[in-house]
């Protein structure tokens, strides 16, 4: 299978090839501690929706805390990713610790195919080969550590983009999901929620699979679907 060429990306994201022995930087950080790790894949040409992950190899592995990549030229590639503008999908897992439980909104946008999961269950369907398109929905979220997983694809051209934002209970706006926002107490005698041996238990790559039917909708979720570009 064909290895693709990574470059180093300086700002929020770590490049690394996909291997079975240590990790080999190409930059000075090679992993971003509580952050995503998105593994990457090749998908074959005229892909209308998100491949099932099972049955591919990861090419590669990028690192990031927040993803924020508004809509552009698919000439301009996605960040960490320089060998390859069309037929990918990174599949983004890691954790989040929620030091304010209540309702969160989740807004979602991709060109092309996204879905976002919370604890193994459908949060966001934003699948399918489309412009920028945004979906948002609401979940309540208990206090403690939740599992994240972002699936992602980039059918064809000419455009892509991946924004994910969050509403918490106390803010007004959107603003940027950011892991290094929702860290954990340092000191574990500090946890309010939670237990901290979760933090000692690897994150479930596979973990979310789940059909929207299984989707756990609190409160009338809001629904909201807007394109962004064409």
């Amino acid at each position: 299978m064909q290895r693709w060429v990574f470059a180093t990306v300086c700002l929020s994201l770590a490049v690394c090839r996909g291997q079975e022995s240590p990790v080999a930087t190409f930059g000075t950080t090679v992993v971003i501690p509580g952050g995503l790790a998105g593994k990457i894949y090749h998908i074959p040409a005229n892909s209308a929706k998100l491949p099932n992950f099972d049955k591919l190899e990861p090419l590669g592995t990028i690192y990031t805390r927040g993803l924020n990549i508004p809509p552009r030229e698919f000439t301009e590639g996605f960040p960490g990713i320089t060998d390859r503008i069309e037929w990918f999908a990174i599949d983004f897992t890691g954790r989040f610790y929620v030091a304010n439980p209540g309702k969160y909104f989740f807004r979602l946008c991709s060109d092309d195919g996204s879905i976002l999961y919370f604890d193994g269950k459908v949060a966001i369907d934003n699948d399918g080969a489309h412009s920028t398109l945004c979906e948002t929905n609401s979940i309540r979220l208990s206090g403690g550590i939740h599992n994240i997983r972002l699936s992602y694809f980039q059918g064809p051209r000419y455009h892509l983009s991946l924004m994910l934002g969050v509403v918490g209970p106390k803010d007004k706006y959107f603003r940027t999901f950011n892991t290094g926002e929702f860290k954990p107490p340092e000191n574990p005698a500090d946890w309010k929620y939670g237990n901290p041996d979760v933090l000692t238990v690897p994150v479930n790559p596979d973990a979310g699979r789940t059909s929207l039917r299984d989707v756990l909708r609190r409160e009338n979720p809001m629904v909201l679907r807007s394109n962004l570009s064409t």
